[in-house]
């Protein structure tokens, strides 16, 4: 069983925009004073120079294309809706904001395989969205797939039977907690766990100051630590500039790469990088449109792929 992975699928913006109906509950999300279609071209602009700086490197990217006609501007976060095993199991996801439902396209999967994965299984859990009931994907949870651990801060996009069921159906040990962030002087719950924890092989990157609840703080180091991650710790401060939104993946001769947003590295102290250099390279690059207007970042642009190969 792996933690990374070489192959990720990244879908191109074509209608990006803030989406007022995710805004509700994103409070990272920001309107900009720029027309749709220039918010649209800069989102493209980042989306393809990061794409470029993951290949470089090494890192297998699949690209598809939004689909115009369908209206999606947060497609670029395809981790939401789905997630890839391997074991060839696909999972889909119930989504909070109805107009990313129509994200979930069968044709991406068509796209997948033709690159010569295979899907042996689809694990469907939208039909919870009849019921108002939601867990998006890898931003609500964290899955440590060696140790078999998922961690979930619920929220109002991460519903803990829901997630419970996908632990007894996927066979991980769940870590449930509450994360919170200030708005406007009041704790709120956090969107999505991923915005605040990053898990990578070694270590753990986690801002503890959002986990109000002590016991629950101290369950949540409790399991990293036992699966011997070393935990670097980030403030609220960061998380706002998406320190935690942060993904470990492999390029060229499995070497590693944390890959963030340029907003997130500078925000890091040289303590903090010194520590994460001491486990792999860093990889970052600016994303500061989709970060203001879709309140989003590097890891939420990219779906893991785990999925066995063809004759594997």
């Amino acid at each position: 069983m792996n933690q990374t992975t070489n192959t990720i699928l990244m879908i191109r913006p074509v209608q990006f925009r803030m989406n007022e109906q995710t805004a509700v509950n994103n409070y990272f999300q920001e309107d900009l004073d720029l027309k749709n279609a220039v918010i649209n071209a800069k989102a493209q602009e980042e989306f393809d120079a990061f794409v470029e700086k993951l290949q470089a490197v090494g890192v297998h990217v699949i690209v598809v294309s939004d689909n115009k006609e369908l209206d999606t501007p947060d497609s670029v976060f395809p981790n939401n809706w789905v997630s890839f095993h391997e074991n060839g199991d696909v999972a889909l996801y119930p989504m909070f904001a109805e107009n990313r439902r129509k994200e979930r396209r069968e044709d991406i999967l068509e796209h997948i395989e033709a690159q010569g994965f295979t899907i042996e299984n689809i694990v469907d859990y939208t039909s919870a969205e009849k019921e108002g009931i939601f867990l998006e994907g890898t931003g609500s949870l964290l899955l440590d797939r060696v140790n078999k651990k998922a961690y979930c801060a619920l929220s109002a996009r991460a519903d803990e039977d829901l997630f419970i069921e996908f632990c007894e159906d996927f066979e991980y040990t769940p870590v449930i907690f509450t994360a919170y962030q200030t708005v406007e002087g009041e704790r709120k719950p956090i969107y999505h766990t991923n915005v605040m924890m990053c898990l990578a092989e070694t270590f753990a990157v986690i801002c503890l100051d959002s986990i109000d609840d002590k016991k629950e703080r101290k369950n949540v180091l409790k399991h990293l630590k036992e699966d011997g991650k070393e935990v670097i710790v980030i403030t609220e401060d960061q998380v706002a500039n998406f320190a935690g939104n942060m993904l470990q993946v492999r390029g060229l001769d499995n070497k590693r790469f944390l890959v963030m947003s340029q907003a997130a590295h500078d925000s890091l102290t040289t303590a903090q990088i010194k520590t994460i250099e001491k486990h792999c390279d860093i990889l970052s690059s600016s994303l500061e449109t989709i970060e203001t207007c879709g309140g989003g970042s590097a890891r939420c642009m990219m779906a893991e792929i785990f999925l066995p190969k063809n004759g594997n």
